[in-house]
């Protein structure tokens, strides 16, 4: 008996549609894809005769890659007891499972001959690996359907496009990470939304409409933002699971076709670039009902959100300190959050108003109404970004939080600061019961193990800054 037949993981019928469409379409490589703890992909990539037996049995991978930082440095030290997360699993580098999910197979229209599949994380005796945060955003979608209401999400993303000078391959560029690209711009910015920037960036961008749209994303828009070289994509909404897959896979199309065809995108919130602004992902959500199809969010009486979502946008409010490690995990995020800047500073909320952090869009009874988290960075992982503001919207509904009244001036409303840096983020989530109760400690105190490895790093370098402040005044 096959793995996946012995712990009921998918259907022989689902891995044969596949095997068929993999000899029809004359594929001849399958890339397996797991997404990491950063959400990054990672994985192996087989010959088709091959696929059969990974779909039944998954593909060997090293535990390690589950504790790994961002530099690929593992933050754990697997040769003690428990491997460093007090699992025997992880004890001594051994190994786990990636079995893919037949229902996420795509054909890459830029790599000739070649499948892809999402991949799930098991060990050998069949347990989902708890640091798998596909698994934990399929946990908390499972909560909120035993609550009647299926959770719905649309993503705009924002991310810059650059021209490739140099890749910088020469050995000494080689290191952990490397030394980063040598770019040049697209376009100048500040010409928010014009025709001719659009123009200008029309020959990068079809390359990556034509691609995404063939992956059978669901492209609603494309646009040029404000900064230079910057540009958003908007996406339909569609159940989350849905909307965090194809994020994942959207990042990584990009980047790999921007690559082939000599540019760099790049993710980064601020990369530091002379005169560049700060990209974000805008998360708009909504709860639908799953018995009758009604969006849970329609105020009665001419209001614009029902009760419902005032309690739902409480939570996210209330805990918003705690959750932005999960929409924000890197140390870059944090250079975004500034006054005045179309970013939010503090945990407040109002209707149609691009100062807050959460925004109320719709009109009374619209089936479109829906709240827009503004607080995102475009390099964070969406299974954790749409967990967590699934876990504590709901547990705003549980404790009918009140979100206060809509702050028309929100950078003069007094309301608690977001954290100003990623240390102070983790500390919030580290001290939130909620977060503790709703992810579970283990995986809360591995989050909190790896981003601090990070921060370690960064501490530990000597930058530019200090080197210019005080090599020649002391």
């Amino acid at each position: 008996m096959s793995f996946a037949e012995k712990h009921g993981l998918h259907s022989e019928q689902a891995r044969a549609e596949i095997l068929h469409r993999i000899e029809a379409d004359g594929i001849e490589l399958v890339r397996l894809a797991y997404p990491d703890q950063h959400g990054i992909l990672r994985g192996k990539t087989l010959v088709a005769a091959e696929a059969s037996k990974a779909m039944r049995d998954g593909i060997a991978m090293t535990t390690t890659l589950l504790l790994k930082d961002s530099s690929h440095r593992t933050a754990f030290p697997v040769f003690t007891a428990g491997g460093g997360v007090g699992d025997l699993a992880f004890q001594g580098a051994a190994d786990f499972l990636i079995l893919p999910d037949p229902g996420s197979f795509k054909v890459l229209p830029w790599a000739p001959q070649t499948g892809w599949m999402l991949c799930d994380a098991y060990f050998a005796d069949g347990r989902a690996a708890p640091q798998s945060t596909r698994g934990i955003l399929k946990r908390m979608v499972g909560e909120a359907a035993d609550l009647g209401f299926d959770y719905i999400t649309g993503i705009e993303v924002e991310f810059h496009l650059f021209k490739l000078l140099d890749p910088k391959l020469a050995p000494e560029d080689s290191g952990q990470p490397g030394t980063p690209p040598d770019v040049a711009l697209l376009t100048q910015g500040y010409n928010y939304l014009t025709e001719l920037r659009y123009d200008q960036l029309d020959p990068a961008l079809e390359i990556l409409r034509r691609e995404i749209q063939a992956l059978g994303l669901p492209l609603r828009s494309m646009e040029v933002e404000y900064g230079p070289s910057q540009v958003e994509f908007t996406f339909q909404a569609q159940p989350a699971m849905a909307s965090a897959d194809l994020m994942i896979l959207f990042r990584s199309a990009v980047k790999q076709v921007a690559r082939r065809n000599g540019y760099h995108a790049t993710f980064m919130c601020r990369p530091r670039i002379p005169n560049v602004m700060s990209s974000g992902w805008h998360l708009h959500q909504s709860l639908v009902e799953r018995a009758t199809g009604h969006n849970a969010f329609i105020g009665d009486d001419g209001a614009l959100l029902s009760q419902t979502a005032m309690h739902y946008l409480g939570g996210l409010l209330h805990h918003a300190r705690a959750a932005a490690p999960f929409a924000a995990p890197t140390i870059n995020g944090y250079r975004r959050y500034r006054p005045y800047s179309l970013a939010p500073d503090r945990a407040i909320w109002a209707v149609d108003n691009r100062g807050v952090m959460v925004r109320a869009l719709g009109q009374p009874g619209d089936a479109a109404t829906r709240l827009e988290n503004r607080v995102g960075e475009p390099a964070a992982n969406p299974y954790l970004y749409m967990a967590s503001q699934l876990a504590f919207g709901l547990d705003g509904m549980a404790q009918k939080r009140d979100p206060g009244p809509s702050a028309d001036t929100p950078y003069e409303t007094q309301a608690p600061l977001l954290p100003r840096n990623l240390g102070e983020a983790l500390e919030a989530l580290e001290n939130s019961a909620t977060a503790r109760e709703r992810f579970g400690s283990a995986f809360v105190d591995y989050f909190l193990r790896l981003k601090r490895a990070e921060i370690a790093r960064f501490e530990a370098e000597v930058s530019e800054w200090e080197h210019r402040e005080y090599f020649e005044l002391f």
